[in-house]
């Protein structure tokens, strides 16, 4: 005799086959509305039966040498190895809540409202008393009649507010510490140039940072802005996802340089070369210059390039700015950010021997007869070096030479 959970799934196919024909567009909109409901709710029960005999095959796994039973339920159903490991997951979460896993069985919350519970509750700090935990699972439960998973996983950020605000403000002060700290160990940031005219971010920051960027982006994305371009009517609606990206690039373009921390003199400001005549005409290419490490350093059109430069925070080198002098003499000891620019697009790099630190990390140095021996603060005379570089330029204990490509190198006094 089969088991009665195998005669339940046969007795389910079995009626599924039966209205496999049937043309739901000859239902009322009352039965197709009813017909929704129940559906979705069989599908959840359905699920939690799936789950629930997931929770106790492991026999299965070990049987055929599988990793796990979600390994194993992903090579038997052809499904997604990721998905089948979200649902041992939550199987096993359900196995350990009955509360949580009699509402799933009962209906009562669909498998993404108990997804959203499952993670609210994992994410409790350790010092929660598990009777609090409990507590926290049945309001969680309870709130899965009103609110919709995004919505219960807010709730559950707030839930000891409600089951034990004793202690809330508390162990969410050390939860949040916690997370913060580890926030700022974990966050990375990569840009990797694809090729093809983009460059791929990925990043992981912190919350507080991420929320007042959303909020940035956020300010050019909505739709009520005056300056906004509405859409034709008839224009298919621009991906959510291109007007973020968007937004991303306006901001980028608006951001004020003078705000910026100034980092080896001038690293906030993007220099791009281009010859005067494709400046003015039609057709053209610009070099973007002057990269960090992990930076991307490629070509535009110069059509792009005028567009830039019309924002006022891009300096493009055939305009020499805004008429800046380059050659300052004897009136200033230090050289300029317009100096810098110029010797950021002859140099690029450290000039000592081997050395390939970037433009934008290096320092200005009086390559001729120094400043306070009665050298003038000229382009000419100028020399980007890198700070360790731009040290042993300077100490006595060190003799340099100059190189045939005019770079330097170094030499231990003996």
């Amino acid at each position: 005799m089969d088991h009665p959970i195998r005669v339940a799934a046969q007795v389910i196919d079995g009626a599924l086959k039966s209205v496999a024909d049937v043309n739901p567009a000859f239902m009322t909109t009352t039965d197709k509305a009813a017909a929704l409901v129940e559906l979705a709710a069989i599908e959840t029960r359905v699920g939690e039966l799936r789950l629930r005999v997931t929770a106790d095959a492991s026999d299965v796994a070990e049987e055929s040498g599988a990793r796990d039973v979600g390994a194993w339920v992903a090579a038997a159903t052809r499904r997604r190895r990721g998905d089948c490991a979200a649902d041992l997951r939550l199987a096993l979460v359900l196995a350990d809540r009955p509360v949580l896993a009699a509402a799933v069985r009962e209906g009562e919350v669909n498998l993404a409202q108990a997804r959203a519970i499952a993670v609210s509750l994992a994410e409790l700090p350790a010092e929660v008393d598990p009777f609090v935990v409990d507590r926290a699972e049945a309001a969680l439960v309870g709130y899965a009649a009103r609110f919709d998973p995004v919505e219960l996983g807010r709730l559950g950020c707030r839930i000891l507010d409600v089951v034990a605000p004793e202690i809330a403000e508390g162990v969410e002060a050390r939860h949040l510490a916690d997370l913060e700290a580890s926030a700022h160990q974990r966050m990375r940031l990569g840009l990797r140039p694809m090729g093809d005219g983009t460059t791929r971010i990925t990043g992981l920051i912190p919350d507080a940072s991420a929320a007042r960027l959303a909020t940035y982006l956020h300010a050019f994305t909505n739709p009520r802005r005056d300056d906004a371009d509405p859409e034709p009517a008839q224009a298919p609606r621009t991906p959510h996802g291109r007007k973020t990206a968007r937004a991303f690039c306006q901001l980028l373009e608006t951001l004020d340089p003078t705000r910026l921390p100034i980092h080896g003199g001038d690293a906030t400001t993007l220099v791009v070369t281009m010859s005067l005549e494709s400046l003015r005409a039609e057709l053209g290419t610009a070099t973007l210059g002057n990269p960090a490490p992990g930076d991307s350093a490629d070509r535009i059109t110069a059509d792009e390039a005028r567009r830039l430069a019309c924002t006022a925070h891009l300096v493009p080198a055939v305009l020499g700015g805004k008429g800046e002098v380059l050659d300052l003499g004897r009136s200033q000891r230090l050289f300029t950010r317009a100096q810098r620019r110029a010797l950021a697009l002859t140099d690029r790099e450290c000039r000592a021997e081997g050395c390939r630190v970037p433009a934008p990390w290096c320092e200005a140095h009086h390559a001729g007869t120094p400043w306070a021996a009665g050298g003038r603060t000229d382009l000419a005379d100028g020399m980007l070096l890198c700070s360790h570089h731009h040290h042993r330029a300077h100490d006595p204990t060190y003799t340099s030479g100059r190189l045939p490509d005019g770079g330097v190198r170094f030499h231990r006094r003996t």
